[in-house]
């Protein structure tokens, strides 16, 4: 890490506009990360400012269109907070949310620690084999940044990946180890006409290898999934705009449905 950068800086900076839902602006060249490792040093100092429990972490970008959408080399790993969790049915205001989008995602938790080494990278096998259960999830992203698209990806990746609200389904009870997650398909609906349609390989290919490349990036930035993580791996749909009063349903077939209304 560079000596003239402070991520404690760059968290107070974002800090206001997190806990108002309000905007950041664009970060000063002084408090911008120079690198992957600067930014998730800056996340994690905003993770301490805020001063409550994450509840897990996001992966955004998962997709090559997201990726160049927003100018990124890669996925993004964002932490997910406890005030910002909800469940199934719930209402949630969009006062201040800039993105005004939703993502049907699957939802791992974690059974037990992942630790590992960049020297040998953690396989599928490996890290399934540490998943407690799946959920459904609805993330309803935001960023607190004016223009997330030009913020580049240190400034994302210090500010949560764009995480925010987060719905999370009861525990999935059907035997989903034994689907191809990467065929399976999920469908939007907005106010109860069909909008989207996806399937998990819109994922990075497949959910479990998009948990995969997170236990893997997490163990070379000095950090591990922990027992009781929860993991919403990226939209199997493209991104679906709403606005308010909107009820959302998404779909997963076989393993449920979930909704949320959105409020002002």
């Amino acid at each position: 890490m560079s000596p003239s950068f402070f991520p404690q800086d760059t968290a107070a900076y974002l800090l206001p506009a997190w806990q108002t839902h309000g905007c950041a602006g664009s970060l000063p060249a002084a408090l911008r990360p120079a690198d992957r490792a600067q930014a998730y040093q800056a996340q994690w100092a905003l993770l301490q400012a805020c001063g409550e429990s994450g509840i897990g972490w996001k992966i955004a970008a998962t997709s090559q269109a997201g990726q160049q959408h927003i100018g990124v080399s890669g996925p993004l790993a964002g932490r997910l907070l406890a005030s910002r969790r909800h469940t199934a049915g719930a209402r949630i205001s969009l006062q201040g949310n800039r993105m005004r989008v939703i993502e049907a995602e699957f939802a791992f938790r974690m059974g037990r620690d992942l630790q590992g080494t960049v020297a040998q990278p953690l396989t599928v096998a490996q890290v399934m084999a540490a998943v407690e259960a799946l959920h459904l999830a609805i993330e309803i992203p935001n960023s607190r940044y004016v223009n997330f698209v030009t913020a580049g990806e240190g400034a994302l990746i210090a500010d949560f990946a764009c995480a925010c609200h987060v719905v999370l389904g009861e525990t999935v009870q059907q035997d989903w180890r034994a689907l191809d997650l990467a065929a399976h398909p999920v469908n939007v609906q907005i106010n109860g006409q069909h909008v989207a349609q996806g399937q998990g390989a819109n994922v990075l290919g497949d959910p479990r290898w998009a948990l995969t490349w997170l236990a893997n990036e997490l163990i070379g930035h000095g950090r591990c999934l922990q027992a009781g993580d929860t993991v919403i791996t990226g939209t199997c749909v493209v991104p679906v705009p709403v606005t308010e009063d909107d009820v959302v349903t998404v779909d997963f077939g076989a393993l449920g449905t979930l909704s949320v209304t959105l409020t002002r």
